[in-house]
């Protein structure tokens, strides 16, 4: 259970700080701060829970992210569905919280029919420069599958891992720096789940791309890692 509310907190602070910063901090008058802060926001998230209790579940906080290890042989199959079920309750559970406070504001209202809307992921129309359904696939695919040799390698026994937090929090600012104008970025299932189910209308319609896109990608990064880039236990003695 340990494991499970790890993933729970740490999947909700990733969308707290990552949506929360695109809700309330990005287009804020004069100081907003912009695709910047809110890619650096997301990094931030990972980087901090991946320390704080990346030790206790392996700090996957992405559905994406648990296949991907899966595939890579480093996360038994029993565990999938638990730890997705953690996940996706921790982000709907932050995405609950972001409304809840944002609807305290005078005036505030989700927009669905505009893209990003509640930090919400989408393509065609709702992609924030209007990339098609192909483009936000191939994205998403490749960034994630990239997380993963990212996330792999940095772990690896052969690794220093004393600063994998650090290269995976920067990997996931510099996916979104690449991809917020084309979906809104997401490589992550829980997350744009999340702010779907609050959006409504198309965004939810579409998210079922930001589903199978990232765990596609994730497990071909995965098997990638595990068969081409991996020593084996040979090389590792020599």
């Amino acid at each position: 259970m340990k494991k499970l509310f790890a993933e729970f907190f740490g999947t909700y602070w990733l969308v707290f700080g990552g949506c929360g910063s695109a809700i309330f901090a990005a287009g804020y008058p004069e100081l907003g701060i912009g695709f910047a802060g809110v890619a650096l926001a997301f990094g931030l998230t990972v980087l901090t829970m991946a320390y704080a209790v990346g030790h206790i579940s392996g700090g996957h906080f992405n559905p994406a992210v648990s296949f991907g290890l899966w595939a890579g042989g480093r996360f038994p199959a029993k565990d999938l569905i638990p730890y997705i079920i953690a996940q996706c309750i921790g982000a709907i559970a932050a995405a609950g919280t972001l409304y809840i406070i944002a609807s305290e504001k005078a005036g505030f209202i989700i927009d669905n029919t505009k893209a990003g809307a509640f930090a919400s992921n989408g393509f065609g129309a709702f992609s924030p420069d209007g990339y098609s359904l192909q483009a936000a696939f191939i994205a998403e695919f490749v960034l994630t599958l990239f997380f993963l040799l990212i996330i792999l390698g940095s772990t690896d026994r052969c690794a220093n891992t004393n600063f994998c937090g650090i290269a995976i929090g920067l990997a996931l600012t510099l996916i979104h720096l690449i991809s917020i104008p084309i979906t809104n970025t997401s490589v992550n299932p829980a997350r744009s789940l999340s702010q779907a189910i609050f959006a409504g209308g198309q965004p939810l319609s579409q998210v079922w791309l930001f589903w199978a896109a990232p765990i596609l990608g994730a497990v071909a990064g995965g098997f990638i890692y595990k068969t081409l880039l991996q020593k084996t236990e040979e090389e590792q003695t020599n």
